[in-house]
Formats: C-alpha cells, sequence, structure tokens
C-alpha cells in the first residue's frame, strides 16, 4: 500500500476543476448542509441577526478559498468566537442591541486589519507561544460559557444580562423552574437527535434532521403565533429579501478603549482558533499538504473585512466543517468554494424555510457544541499529560469564566511561568533557547538542546526545524537539557511524525531524570547540572 503523502496531489487551479470537481462539489454541499443551521445558531448566540453567519459563510467559501493556502480547511463563523464577540455587543451597545451590532462590526473591521497585517509580518507562528493546557483550557471555557448562555435559550426564558458567565450560570434553576414546555421540548428532542443519529450510521448529517424535526414541532405549536402573544421571538427572523438586512459599521465608539478590547480580543482569538484549526486539519490531510499559516492570517482578514462592511461576523477556520469536509471526500478547496456558492444559492430562493427554523433547535446545536469543547473525556485528557496541566487548564477556566477571554488566557500563561520558574529555570531562560544543530555527515544532523524547551522561548527552534532538508538522519540530543516542557513535546512529536512522513527519520538521545507523569508527551527534567 502507498503511504498517502506518495499519493498524486489533486491539481487546484480554475483550469484543472474538471479533475477533481465531482468530490468537490458532493463535500461542498454536505458541508453546507452542517454549515446552515451552524451559521444562524453562532450568530443569534453572538448577539447578530441571523444572517450575519450566513453572509461571513458565504464569503468565506467565495473569496477566501481562492486566495488561502489551505486546501481542507472551511471557513466561516464558529462557535469559539461567540463569547468575545457577544461580549463586544453588550459592553459597547451599552442595552441597544443594533447599536451594539454596528459598533461591534467597526470592531471587525479594525481586527481585520491586524490580521492582515500580522499575516504579512510573517506572525503565522502567533499560536506556539501559548501554552497547550492554556489554550485548551480556553476552548473549554469557551464551550462552558456557550452551554450556559444557550440553555436559557432552549428553555424559552431571557435571562437577565450578567457581567460574567458564572452569573449567567447562577440564572438556569430559575430557568428552569419557568420554562416554555413547548420550547424546552423541541430542546430535547434536538439534543436527543444529536446523541443518536451518528449512532446510526447516516450518512445525513444530525443537524438537518435537528432542524427538520424542529421545523415540523414549530408548526404543530404555531410558535410564530406564541411569539406574536408573548412578544418573544422563536423562529429565525430574517427578511424576505436576504440583501435587504446588510448593515453597516458605525466607527463613532473607535476612541473608546472597550472599542479597542473588543478588537484585540477579535483579532487574537481568531487569528488563534484559525492557525490552531488550520495546523490541526493540515495533520488529516491524506495527502500531507501543509498550509502557509502567514498566509492564511492575511487571507482570513481579507475575509473578515470584507464580511464586516456588509454586517458579517468574522470567520476562522471552522474545525467541524472542515473535518466533515476531509471525511466527505473533499481533493481540493474547491469544496470550500461549492459550500459557499450553495449557501448564497439557498437563501435566494429559499428564504421562507430558514424563517420556520426554531431557535431551540440552534440553541442545542450550540449546546451540543460546547459539550464537546467542555466534555469529562477533555479533562480526563489533559490529566493524563500531569497534574500541572490540569492545575493551568482548570486556572484558565475559571478566570475566563469569572472575567474574559483576554485575561483568562493571560492569567493562565502567567501561572504557567511561575509553575517554571517554580521548577528551576532560570530566569534568562525564560525567553531565550539555547540549542546547536551540527552535521557529522551529509546525512545525519544532531539537534542538540542546552538548558529548557519551554512554550515561551521554543520559536527559534522551530524555526530552524522547519529549515531542514528532507530526508534526513535527525537526532535530538537531550542529554544536556533541564526542564522540557509538554508544549515543546508536543511540538517535536508533530514534527517527527510529520519529517518521517516524507522520508526522514528521528530519533532521540537522553533519559529524563523526572517526567511529571506517565504520559509520552509530559513535561520532563533531563538533568540538573546544566541550565544555560
Amino acid at each position: 500500500m502507498s503511504k498517502p503523502n506518495l499519493l498524486a496531489i489533486p491539481k487546484t487551479s480554475l483550469a484543472d476543476l474538471q479533475e477533481n470537481w465531482r468530490c468537490d462539489l458532493k463535500s461542498g454541499f454536505l458541508v453546507f448542509l452542517i454549515a446552515l443551521p451552524l451559521c444562524l445558531g453562532i450568530s443569534v448566540a453572538s448577539g447578530f441577526p441571523p444572517s450575519a453567519g450566513i453572509i461571513t459563510a458565504i464569503i468565506g467559501g467565495l473569496l477566501v478559498s481562492r486566495i488561502n493556502s489551505s486546501n481542507l480547511t472551511v471557513n466561516g463563523p464558529a462557535a469559539g468566537l461567540i463569547v468575545v464577540v457577544f461580549a463586544a455587543v453588550q459592553t459597547l451597545g451599552e442595552g441597544d442591541a443594533m447599536a451594539g451590532y454596528r459598533y461591534t462590526l467597526a470592531a471587525i473591521v479594525i481586527a481585520s486589519v491586524l490580521q492582515i497585517l500580522m499575516g504579512l509580518l510573517k506572525m503565522g507562528q502567533l499560536s506556539s507561544f501559548f501554552p497547550t493546557s492554556v489554550v485548551h483550557g480556553m476552548l473549554a471555557a469557551i464551550g462552558i460559557t456557550i452551554i450556559a448562555g444557550q440553555t436559557h435559550v432552549m428553555l424559552g426564558i431571557t435571562p437577565e444580562a450578567t457581567s460574567s458567565s458564572l452569573l449567567t450560570i447562577t440564572q438556569i434553576p430559575h430557568s428552569l423552574l419557568n420554562m416554555e414546555l413547548d420550547i424546552a421540548l423541541i430542546s430535547f428532542l434536538s439534543l436527543l437527535i444529536l446523541v443518536i443519529w451518528p449512532l446510526i450510521g447516516s450518512k445525513l448529517p444530525s443537524p438537518v434532521i435537528v432542524i427538520l424535526v424542529g421545523i415540523a414541532f414549530g408548526w404543530h405549536f404555531d410558535l410564530a403565533q406564541e411569539a406574536t402573544n408573548n412578544h418573544t421571538d422563536y423562529l429565525v427572523a430574517i427578511p424576505d429579501n436576504f440583501f435587504a438586512g446588510l448593515y453597516f459599521p458605525d466607527f463613532s465608539k473607535m476612541f473608546t478603549v472597550r472599542f479597542w478590547e473588543a478588537v484585540i480580543s477579535i483579532s487574537l482569538i481568531g487569528s488563534l482558533e484559525s492557525l490552531l484549526i488550520t495546523t490541526a486539519i493540515d495533520k488529516l490531510d491524506p495527502y500531507k499538504r501543509r498550509s502557509n499559516l502567514d498566509r492564511e492570517l492575511t487571507a482570513i482578514g481579507l475575509g473578515n473585512l470584507v464580511a464586516s462592511l456588509i454586517g458579517g461576523l468574522p470567520m476562522i477556520a471552522e474545525i467541524v466543517r472542515s473535518s466533515a469536509n476531509i471525511n466527505n471526500g473533499a481533493k481540493t478547496a474547491w469544496a470550500n468554494f461549492f459550500h459557499g456558492l450553495i449557501l448564497l444559492l439557498f437563501v435566494i430562493f429559499f428564504t421562507g424555510l430558514i424563517q420556520s427554523i426554531p431557535l431551540a433547535s440552534l440553541a442545542a446545536l450550540l449546546v451540543y457544541t460546547g459539550y464537546r469543547l467542555a466534555s469529562p473525556q477533555t479533562f480526563a485528557r489533559v490529566r493524563e499529560v500531569g497534574k500541572e496541566q490540569l492545575l493551568l487548564f482548570v486556572i484558565t477556566i475559571i478566570a475566563i469564566l469569572a472575567t474574559d477571554l483576554l485575561i483568562g488566557v493571560a492569567l493562565g500563561i502567567v501561572a504557567k511561568l511561575a509553575i517554571t520558574l517554580v521548577r528551576g529555570v532560570w530566569l534568562k531562560n525564560l525567553f531565550q533557547i539555547h540549542f546547536t544543530i551540527q552535521q557529522p555527515d551529509k546525512n545525519t544532523l544532531i539537534i542538540k538542546l542546552l538548558g529548557s524547551a519551554l512554550f515561551s522561548n521554543f520559536l527559534p527552534l522551530k524555526k530552524a526545524l522547519g529549515n531542514v532538508e528532507s530526508g534526513k538522519e535527525l537526532i535530538f540530543d537531550f542529554s544536556e537539557g533541564y526542564l522540557i516542557d509538554h508544549t515543546v513535546m508536543e511540538f517535536i512529536h508533530d514534527f517527527k511524525q510529520q519529517y518521517e512522513s516524507q522520508g526522514g527519520h528521528c530519533q532521540e538521545i537522553g533519559s529524563p531524570l523526572e517526567s511529571f507523569s506517565n504520559h509520552a508527551l509530559a513535561a520532563r527534567l533531563m538533568t540538573a547540572d546544566d541550565r544555560k
């Protein structure tokens, strides 16, 4: 059997579209079925009009797929940005949802420009500076925040506005006691379908079934009339003419602190998630193609700029749709293009169908997504790597829930640096790595670590290994190292897999005096003698 990297690389140009268009069109259609309900749900949960997410997905497909470097990622709105966008709408709007929406659009415009600049300045390695456990903690906190907010929607209750996710969680008992039974039934059935449907093995995505069942029950309970009677929105509200619902940014709060907090949050979190997901999807590519992360940042920034100018949400490389794209047999970025094109055609010709979708069904989709980000299995996997990883993970989660994303992530990084110093790493080694690369013969390279390799200092090592010629014998010599943290161990593991898939070979020299768990990629102390 041929190795995946020996497979013929699919052609991607317009002239060669005929080679793979059937596979890509099929995958694009199936991804569209998943994307439509998620785009609507993410929009509503973010405090934006439902059409905003669809606008972003259309631009992500039609525009970004043509200018980025990734082959199988699908770009669009994602659950991971709900928290920062909703917070921006609330703080900038000060109770006026529509004003907050337009101010947030302006913040996204500026954040998009920052993303473009980061790409042009070759900052695609940004994600490497964040400790793995802190990133996982951030994603889990986002999942918990989504669950906390959308549980109220599933119960048909509008909670009081709060300053933190912890306070939103405390309001859940009140919503349970005052739930709308019709809405709660639709929500419960939706969650049940999301859990059971994948076990059936059907090719039809479970979100489609959730939406169809929701529409049927919404019609049965006459939610449109009930919404009128209760002065509450129970169904998706978009204009009959989709393009009549376009809104434009308002820059009048550009010189406020809150505005720039939103800009930094959106650009940083959006860029970080996009880079992490693009890297993860590259690992799943059967053809072992690698994306240019700097070009990805620039392309997503351009897509966000266009989307925000006409009322769209910020986009990232999205993990659920990208994974489905691979599983459905996509070959090239044209699958992303087709998914955007089909979305555009659908909202033009089937607007009425979208207007009959219950918000409860969309909320159930988001709660299920949030659960996957913060499931017990996630906590267990982090614990396997080491107790200190679990500590950082939990610190990050609690800090984000009690404050906001930026402060929470910053506190997680500070905690990680403190633990590193307590373990004896010298201050000058905290942000500066020491290593050598020697070549004893034409086919062998020895990468020798001197001192500690940490999340905060290993970028030069990552860059150096990125320039290593393929097909060599690489020897990682850790015998004179001190502390190698989990983030670096994970990077070296992934690098070795990729390098060996291209015909090279890697080995390690040096046994640790202490590993902080039995996990193969746990942080480890090599020696206590030579700390550079």
